[in-house]
Protein backbone atom coordinates (compact mmCIF):
# COMPACT_ATOMS: atom_id res chain seq x y z
CA UNK A 1 0.00 0.00 0.00
CA UNK A 2 1.09 3.76 -0.98
CA UNK A 3 1.76 6.43 1.57
CA UNK A 4 -0.46 9.16 1.39
CA UNK A 5 1.64 11.02 3.64
CA UNK A 6 5.54 11.40 2.95
CA UNK A 7 7.83 13.18 5.08
CA UNK A 8 10.97 14.44 3.11
CA UNK A 9 13.96 15.25 5.21
CA UNK A 10 17.29 14.12 7.04
CA UNK A 11 19.31 12.25 9.88
CA UNK A 12 20.32 14.42 12.63
CA UNK A 13 17.81 17.24 11.62
CA UNK A 14 15.90 18.83 15.31
CA UNK A 15 13.07 20.50 12.60
CA UNK A 16 12.89 16.82 10.88
CA UNK A 17 12.22 15.09 14.53
CA UNK A 18 9.71 17.59 15.23
CA UNK A 19 7.79 17.11 12.05
CA UNK A 20 8.50 12.97 12.42
CA UNK A 21 6.45 13.30 16.19
CA UNK A 22 3.52 15.48 14.75
CA UNK A 23 3.02 13.02 11.31
CA UNK A 24 3.45 9.64 13.45
CA UNK A 25 0.67 10.82 16.08
CA UNK A 26 -1.59 12.05 13.04
CA UNK A 27 -1.50 9.26 10.78
CA UNK A 28 -1.48 7.00 13.39
CA UNK A 29 -4.65 8.75 15.18
CA UNK A 30 -6.24 9.10 11.37
CA UNK A 31 -5.24 5.28 10.20
CA UNK A 32 -3.18 6.66 7.22
CA UNK A 33 0.28 5.49 5.62
CA UNK A 34 3.15 7.29 5.71
CA UNK A 35 6.49 7.24 5.04
CA UNK A 36 9.41 9.15 5.71
CA UNK A 37 12.71 9.62 2.74
CA UNK A 38 15.93 11.14 3.38
CA UNK A 39 17.47 13.60 1.03
CA UNK A 40 20.69 11.61 1.59
CA UNK A 41 19.09 8.73 -0.04
CA UNK A 42 18.12 10.37 -3.41
CA UNK A 43 20.59 12.90 -4.91
CA UNK A 44 16.87 14.20 -6.83
CA UNK A 45 15.36 14.83 -3.26
CA UNK A 46 18.41 16.35 -2.38
CA UNK A 47 18.87 19.06 -5.62
CA UNK A 48 15.00 19.47 -4.90
CA UNK A 49 14.29 19.98 -1.27
CA UNK A 50 18.24 20.50 0.47
CA UNK A 51 17.81 23.98 1.28
CA UNK A 52 13.65 22.78 2.65
CA UNK A 53 13.46 20.44 4.88
CA UNK A 54 11.58 19.19 6.30
CA UNK A 55 8.62 18.96 3.02
CA UNK A 56 5.62 17.08 3.64
CA UNK A 57 3.60 15.84 1.44
CA UNK A 58 -0.37 14.44 1.44
CA UNK A 59 -1.38 12.51 -1.59
CA UNK A 60 1.51 14.34 -3.99
CA UNK A 61 0.55 18.17 -2.82
CA UNK A 62 3.42 19.84 -1.04
CA UNK A 63 1.84 21.46 1.99
CA UNK A 64 4.63 22.44 4.64
CA UNK A 65 8.11 22.65 4.66
CA UNK A 66 10.30 23.62 7.83
CA UNK A 67 7.86 23.50 10.06
CA UNK A 68 4.65 21.04 10.09
CA UNK A 69 1.46 22.14 10.95
CA UNK A 70 -0.73 19.52 12.81
CA UNK A 71 -4.14 21.72 11.85
CA UNK A 72 -2.99 21.76 7.97
CA UNK A 73 -2.30 18.31 7.75
CA UNK A 74 -5.61 16.39 9.04
CA UNK A 75 -7.26 18.99 6.86
CA UNK A 76 -4.86 17.68 4.15
CA UNK A 77 -5.79 14.31 5.29
CA UNK A 78 -9.35 14.77 5.54
CA UNK A 79 -9.92 16.58 2.19
CA UNK A 80 -11.44 19.65 4.42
Amino acid sequence: MDARVVLIGKPDCHLCENARLIVARVCDELSVNWKELSIFDDPQLADKYFESIPVLLVDGKQIDQFRVDEARLRSAILGA
